[in-house]
């Protein structure tokens, strides 16, 4: 397939487990986040705060940006994005939790690691 047939989209899939090792600290940075977005309507940043305050997750989620990950990479722009995060038991030993298990024999598109 020549350049001009094939698409200018590519979809990124990133998973990634990271370990909450101060709650409170990543509460009370989701919270000054919150607080410090002028595009958060006043009617849902109570909602907002509530969210993060509860749910660790959520404030995680109020934190990362997929812009943040492809902002700087050149010949690059953002069409899409949208991401989620929740609470997960892990075992880092455990079968279940190979990253390479999505791969496809001689995709040659993803990268671990």
């Amino acid at each position: 397939m020549s350049t001009s047939e094939t698409s200018r989209f590519v979809r990124l899939r990133v998973e990634l487990v990271v370990e909450v090792e101060d709650e409170n600290a990543l509460t009370k940075a989701a919270l000054d986040r919150i607080a410090e977005d002028p595009e958060i309507p006043s009617g849902e940043r109570a909602h907002a705060e509530s969210a993060v305050t509860e749910d660790t997750a959520e404030a995680l989620a109020y934190l990362v940006d997929p812009f943040d990950l492809v902002s700087e990479v050149p010949g690059v722009d953002l069409a899409q994005a949208s991401w989620s995060s929740e609470q997960i038991d892990y075992d880092p030993d455990s079968p279940d939790w190979d990253l390479d298990e999505d791969d496809d024999a001689g995709d040659g598109g993803e990268k671990t690691g």
